[in-house]
């Protein structure tokens, strides 16, 4: 433990500094950690790093899922709800499929099962790593609202199919009966047991008298609990934590204080971005010890890389083929619903760029590394480590062929900000703010019209609203207008969850907002 301990930390520092040096140079910091990863991997002397594979599930996927499923638009994923779903699960099988034919047919020894295994470890795209390369560059929040609710979703159906596969590699046989059931008890169980702890954490934050920190701590146990529950009852416990994410966030508002929402916020984007870090640091530092385990099956590295190159290929072709396929599919069934481009070459376009940002992550390397070293009969895995050895390279390759050529592909396609006919960020905020100054403004004239007149401390406050401007000191600020300053925001916030319904407002945009009054309810606390 005295030996791991200081390396961990080593870690964390390095993902700390690898991401501001990937800041610097304005590339994505997986990036950076992958092939630091690999290159510290081959300093002698380093402790080498083993998960248990019956718990790298448990320690990453839940709160990653639980994070994303609450700073997604919801409201985005409704509405591209056909594209997401597409993607998510004809797009991935698809995929899967593709995977499992052509290593079947070309890998020695290699069953449709281990096909359908290794097809459904590498057919998820990665979130985190799309996330931090488009951070550089501007695309549409429509594509942006795709491609996250894609990730959150995909990986529910790539783990069905890869938990499937193991079933089907381990005993030998596949029958499509019972697997018709379980497959529909994993999706509707996994959801409904999602929805139902969700409900009961609801409760909890606003029944108990919880305060931001202890509200911060449940946030941080909740999906744990939803993906065990879930597995405990032989459901998809990814889908549980989808679906009680979704359902929390939903009621942020409704469970949580400002305080809460604020602590909430920083601690779990610290708490994320250390995981993602240690798990992308992971997937550079397990390549040589893989690469060790080819040597002793007897198969040659540069066999092994081929391998490795025609699924990535396949992965590549099969996601593009895909994005057409759909944006066919969508213009001759449902036009209405298809996006607008500018011109017909933004339509080509499009699709190309959806098929290419298929970098692969987080979920593939716990999917991978969750594969048991034997079998329940205490055979060895057939070829497990050279799976480990694909899933490595395709990350790798993935992460960075298209992570280094994606922002150049976007600005190349600059009008892309054009498919979507969309109004600009300025002039959404500038039209939100102008109508939450007017809604507020109404409320005080209509509800404190009689205490305005003759009182300075409430013709101050209804100056600030008026104007928009702050007093140079808070000593007008005393208790009967600091309730009202209380209620007008949460008057605001009511103007801006029925402003949220507008289809045409960008829900980031409204959340940001949010979070600053947040930060003035805050600051009230404390003067």
């Amino acid at each position: 433990m005295h030996s791991i301990l200081p390396f961990l930390l080593a870690m964390v520092a390095a993902v700390v500094l690898l991401e501001m040096w990937a800041t610097k140079l304005k590339i994505a910091y997986p990036i950076l950690l992958v092939v630091a990863g690999l290159l510290v991997s081959f300093i002698p002397g380093l402790p080498v790093v083993k998960i248990n594979p019956d718990l790298i599930f448990f320690i990453f996927l839940p709160p990653l899922l639980f994070e994303a499923a609450w700073t997604i638009s919801f409201k985005e994923m409704k509405k591209w709800w056909r594209i997401i779903g597409s993607f998510a699960f004809l797009v991935v099988f698809f995929t899967a499929l593709s995977v499992a034919l052509i290593t079947s047919h070309y890998i020695p020894t290699f069953t449709l099962a281990l096909g359908f295994l290794l097809g459904g470890i590498v057919s998820p795209p990665d979130a985190v790593s799309t996330g931090a390369i488009t951070k550089f560059v501007k695309i549409p929040k429509s594509i942006a609202a795709i491609l996250e609710g894609e990730s959150l979703l995909n990986d529910a159906s790539s783990l069905i199919i890869f938990r499937f596969a193991m079933i089907a590699v381990g005993t030998g046989h596949f029958v499509w009966q019972e697997a018709t059931l379980s497959f529909l008890w994993m999706v509707i169980g996994g959801a409904g047991i999602g929805l139902l702890v969700g409900w009961v954490f609801v409760q909890a934050h606003k029944l108990l008298p919880t305060d931001a920190s202890s509200d911060v701590a449940l946030t941080l146990i909740e999906p744990y609990f939803m993906y065990w529950i879930a597995e405990q009852l032989h459901a998809s416990g990814v889908l549980a934590v989808v679906s009680g994410g979704l359902f929390m966030s939903a009621r942020r508002l409704v469970f949580l204080n400002s305080a809460s929402r604020i602590q909430g916020y920083s601690v779990w984007e610290s708490f994320i971005f250390i995981l993602n870090g240690i798990v992308f640091l992971i997937i550079g530092l397990g390549l040589p010890e893989i690469v060790s385990g080819l040597h002793a099956e007897g198969i040659p590295l540069s066999t092994a890389i081929g391998y490795s190159l025609l699924v990535t290929v396949t992965l590549i072709a099969a996601r593009i083929i895909s994005s057409y396929a759909a944006m066919i599919a969508t213009l001759i069934f449902r036009p209405s619903v298809a996006p607008r481009a500018s011109s017909p070459k933004m339509r080509f376009i499009m699709p190309l760029l959806l098929g290419w940002t298929g970098m692969r992550g987080v979920v593939s390397l716990a999917a991978a590394l969750a594969i048991p070293v034997t079998l329940v009969n205490g055979m060895a895995f057939p070829h497990r480590n050279l799976i480990l050895f694909i899933t490595f390279v395709v990350i790798l390759l993935t992460l960075v062929v298209q992570g280094l050529t994606l922002p150049y592909f976007i600005k190349r396609t600059w009008g892309l900000n054009e498919v979507f006919k969309t109004e600009s960020e300025e002039e959404t905020r500038r039209k939100m703010k102008q109508g939450l100054k007017q809604h507020v403004y109404e409320f005080l004239k209509n509800k404190y019209d009689n205490e305005l007149n003759g009182h300075a401390g409430m013709e101050k406050f209804l100056k600030h609203w008026e104007e928009r401007t702050k007093a140079s000191d808070d000593s007008w600020m005393n208790e009967k207008t600091k309730v009202i300053f209380v209620e007008l925001l949460e008057i605001q916030r009511q103007y801006l969850t029925e402003l949220n319904k507008d289809p045409k407002i960008d829900e980031e945009i409204i959340r940001q907002q949010l979070y600053q009054l947040d930060l003035e309810e805050e600051r009230l606390r404390i003067i």
